[in-house]
């Protein structure tokens, strides 16, 4: 007696805004506001609602009349310049990071924000999901900053930054905050700082609000990830293994903030 086996390729199923975020759409909240504002088709269908499955290897998907791409995941770690903006484009034809980055063919974009006046370490990628993982408010991946002032802070009132300050859009989380360096000649210091959130200009806001406005803010580190040894306007490409460990530490990062006490 023969037996024929006949293997059933099993249909997988995913949610609609997180095909579009691994196709490098945008991050997957953007994705759901393109659903919910019916700029998306399956099969030829308007879909609008947030909870429909599709498979990507046999639904068509369509942005606005357009088939998404299936593309292969990029993520670039740079070294940000001060006066470049952070965007894939700019309507007012002003440098943006991905004018640095000649060698990456697919569409990346920048994972959270590094303002117009602060430098350093900045994620690209086209994996939105990754991106929304790393920069969703639930997760609290630490990002740390070398902030120069002028003067002195006492330590009194690096306690206020360590225990948090209010800001007009509310009190900030605890923050862990150090000297890095003090020069008595210019009067400037340098000063570590790791922030849990992502608030717009969080840390000029945060000195500011103790009496020492900031005048040079450089992230050097966000997660697992550090700047050394990459030159300012210079990126590279991220290992698997570092890729796996910014999402175990925003996977991490949740499970302590959420942890019972």
């Amino acid at each position: 007696m023969v037996i024929i086996r006949v293997e059933v390729k099993r249909q997988v199923e995913e949610r609609l805004q997180k095909v579009l975020a691994e196709a490098g759409v945008a991050s997957r909240r953007k994705c759901e506001a393109y659903i919910q504002a019916g700029r998306v088709q399956v099969n030829d269908k308007v879909v609008t609602a947030l909870g429909v499955k599709v498979d990507p290897d046999v639904d068509t998907i369509k942005v606005d009349g357009r088939p998404i791409n299936r593309q292969r995941k990029i993520y670039i770690l740079f070294n940000k310049p001060k006066g470049v903006i952070t965007s894939a484009s700019d309507p007012q034809g002003r440098t943006v990071v991905t004018d640095y980055i000649k060698d990456v063919k697919e569409r990346i974009y920048p994972v959270g924000r590094l303002d117009y006046d602060s430098e350093g370490l900045l994620l690209l990628t086209n994996d939105g999901e990754l991106a929304n993982l790393l920069t969703h408010p639930r997760h609290h991946v630490p990002k740390t900053y070398h902030a120069t002032v002028s003067g002195v802070p006492h330590g009194d009132l690096l306690d206020k930054l360590r225990q948090g300050v209010p800001l007009e859009d509310g009190m900030t989380a605890p923050a862990e905050v150090e000297y890095v360096d003090v020069d008595p000649d210019k009067n400037v210091s340098v000063i570590s700082i790791t922030i849990y959130e992502g608030r717009n200009r969080q840390v000029r806001r945060m000195f500011e609000a103790i009496g020492y406005p900031v005048s040079r803010l450089k992230r050097i580190q966000f997660g697992p990830l550090s700047l050394a040894g990459l030159p300012r306007g210079k990126h590279r490409r991220l290992t698997d293994a570092e890729v796996e460990a910014l999402r175990q530490s925003a996977l991490q990062s949740h499970n302590v903030q959420n942890r019972p006490r």
